[in-house]
């Protein structure tokens, strides 16, 4: 246990910060967390902080089992620890391990140098790990930091994790509240009355519960010759079925840890093909549509054609009774189209014409002069015979811009009248 920080806490401000900083960090200095988790980290530890000021976020580097080491943050500090009427302060650093918070941190009992781990114990192994049960079932998402240092401070001031071990004294004296301490934490009596003050470099602050100790090895009880044998074989199988029932415990975990990875895979490849699946369902639905409304163009079309055929059915019949010239049978609107008519039957007659002179002189009825003299006669007027189909094109173009303004003139005077009239029909 250590004295309350006489240092101020950490500002808010400077807290936000730290953590917007960190957690928005890219690139291979960045912090081994998941994008969707970075959020609801920083609200954890301001969280933490705020109701734990001697609590304070770091980023500090962290060494697995196996060797590896990592960038992680930490929430580095002490936590209250309140026991028989007195609050003492236990040194704690609470690690968030990379697959936080999905998983339980990683927190270690950091005792100082004045401090022993207590051995055994049932939470805090010697190497400082804790292990309760909050963080045994630890539930995503709505387990955090704060919860989880009030059942830290539960456990602990049920069954305190440290000893406040003796510093050597060049002048030894015997000192009857020692050897009263000593008699507290061997013989299991309660604590002399009226409170102690331990002298450490740090300060003035509350004593160990457990006394002042020597070292680890002499902090257990040994049992005497008034040991009852069926007790002590009792006690020694009660803790070999404690072991046996946590190895079994952490097996389960570390197996339900990899059934849960996998199934949050299968779950991640499962939503991919459902988004693959809609996007295909979504182009399917969009050709779908384009190819009925192209199904309903050529349906009016067929309509069009069936109906023109009908009503000229007859006009064929007609023709061929009366030996009538196919040329006079159409008659152009106006004289543009006549020309256009015009010009487009010679060019093509002139295909037709230089056609079969390319076959007669390939078989030698027509000389290769001649061929040439008809073939130059035939090109210039074939060239006039464009010429003037562009310039007839150009002015039919013409022609329907001005119609189509005269109509949109037409039109706006109807709507202009109409309005006059309705105006007029309402005053």
């Amino acid at each position: 246990m250590v004295p309350p920080s006489s240092t101020p806490p950490p500002n808010p401000q400077q807290t936000q910060q730290f953590l917007s900083s960190v957690l928005s960090q890219r690139g291979p200095s960045s912090l081994p967390y998941t994008e969707d988790t970075k959020w609801l980290i920083r609200q954890h530890l301001l969280s933490l902080v705020s109701n734990y000021p001697s609590l304070e976020p770091k980023t500090a580097t962290f060494t697995h089992n196996d060797g590896r080491s990592v960038n992680l943050l930490q929430a580095d500090g002490t936590i209250p620890m309140p026991f028989q009427g007195v609050t003492y302060n236990i040194p704690i650093i609470i690690w968030l391990i990379e697959s936080y918070p999905r998983y339980s941190p990683a927190v270690y009992v950091n005792p100082t140098r004045d401090m022993i781990i207590k051995r055994p114990h049932p939470h805090v192994s010697p190497s400082g790990l804790v292990s309760i049960p909050y963080l045994h079932n630890w539930i995503y998402p709505s387990s955090n930091l704060v919860d989880l240092v009030v059942n830290l401070s539960s456990a602990f001031s049920r069954d305190p994790p440290l000893y406040s071990q003796r510093r050597p004294n060049p002048n030894p004296s015997p000192s009857p509240s020692i050897n009263s301490s000593m008699s507290s934490s061997y013989g299991h009596h309660p604590p002399p009355p009226g409170p102690r003050v331990a002298h450490t470099a740090s300060g003035l602050y509350p004593p160990s519960p457990y006394g002042r100790l020597q070292p680890p090895q002499h902090s257990e009880p040994r049992p005497t010759s008034t040991d009852d044998a069926a007790e002590v074989y009792k006690r020694n199988a009660m803790n070999k079925l404690v072991e046996m029932v946590q190895g079994d415990i952490i097996g389960m975990r570390k197996a339900r840890e990899v059934e849960m990875e996998g199934l949050f895979s299968a779950q991640a490849v499962l939503r991919r093909r459902e988004e693959e699946i809609n996007k295909g369902l979504k182009e399917m639905q969009y050709e779908k549509e384009a190819l009925e409304h192209q199904l309903q163009v050529v349906l009016m079309n067929t309509d069009v054609l069936d109906s023109w055929i009908r009503d000229n059915e007859g006009k064929t019949k007609d023709l061929e009774k009366n030996n009538v010239n196919v040329d006079e049978a159409i008659h152009c609107v106006d004289p543009l189209c006549k020309q256009m008519l015009d010009c487009t039957a010679a060019d093509l007659a002139i295909e037709d014409v230089v056609y079969s002179l390319d076959k007669a002189v390939q078989d030698g009825a027509v000389s290769f002069d001649q061929y040439l003299r008809n073939v130059r006669l035939l090109s210039r007027e074939q060239f006039f015979h464009r010429a003037t189909a562009a310039k007839v094109k150009e002015a039919q173009i013409q022609a329907q811009a001005t119609a189509a303004k005269v109509k949109e003139a037409q039109m706006q005077a109807q709507v202009a009248n109409m309005a006059a009239r309705l105006s007029h029909f309402v005053s």
